[in-house]
């Protein structure tokens, strides 16, 4: 089934877009605060689109991951009692308590974990609000992990450049239903 190839190709063709950049500042600030869609998905075709500017997208993305961390941030600290039951339907609630935990445990570093790694870093945004973590510690752990991760994945995408567009556009589906599996494993080991 050639489901990941046609939203690959859809992706390149948004990264093309005239608009491009700010689809992916939008989409950086939501998927911090509330949105389910990483802004990976934008910057990797946009970087391999475009090369020469894969740093510049890398800062930009950064920049509103950040601030979308800061409204999810400021989510956790006003608006929680608004949030709890959305998190709970969605099924992000276990992990708003795993986030709790570690937050108690380790603080900055819990932060910086979620901003480099694929955990969902809104939960986190939303956990340090909740429980009034330090701003700066926050904005700096943000700062080192999310841009590590976007800085990571935009260099990665320009080195490969079109060699890597033709590896990718051939293999994506494979890839893209590996992901699923691997994704759905972890779930069911997380939860049982």
């Amino acid at each position: 089934m050639k489901l990941f190839s046609t939203l690959y190709n859809r992706a390149m063709q948004w990264a093309r877009h005239q608009h491009a950049q700010w689809y992916l500042i939008g989409l950086s600030f939501a998927e911090s605060s509330f949105f389910p869609i990483p802004p990976d998905v934008m910057l990797m075709p946009m970087s391999l689109a475009n090369p020469k500017r894969a740093l510049w997208f890398a800062s930009i993305t950064t920049m509103a991951s950040v601030l979308g961390g800061l409204f999810g941030y400021l989510i956790g600290m006003f608006a929680f009692d608004l949030v709890e039951p959305i998190l709970q339907s969605a099924g992000y609630y276990p992990k708003y308590l795993q986030a709790k935990a570690w937050f108690d445990e380790w603080g900055f570093w819990a932060v910086f974990l979620a901003g480099f790694s694929p955990i969902p870093y809104k939960v986190f945004t939303i956990t340090a609000g909740a429980i009034s973590m330090a701003v700066a510690p926050f904005v700096l752990a943000s700062l080192i992990g999310r841009g590590g991760r976007f800085f990571l994945v935009a260099v990665l995408m320009a080195w490969g450049g079109e060699r890597m567009e033709k590896i990718l556009h051939k293999y994506v589906d494979r890839l893209g239903w590996l992901i699923v599996v691997l994704v759905v494993i972890t779930v069911l080991m997380v939860r049982y």
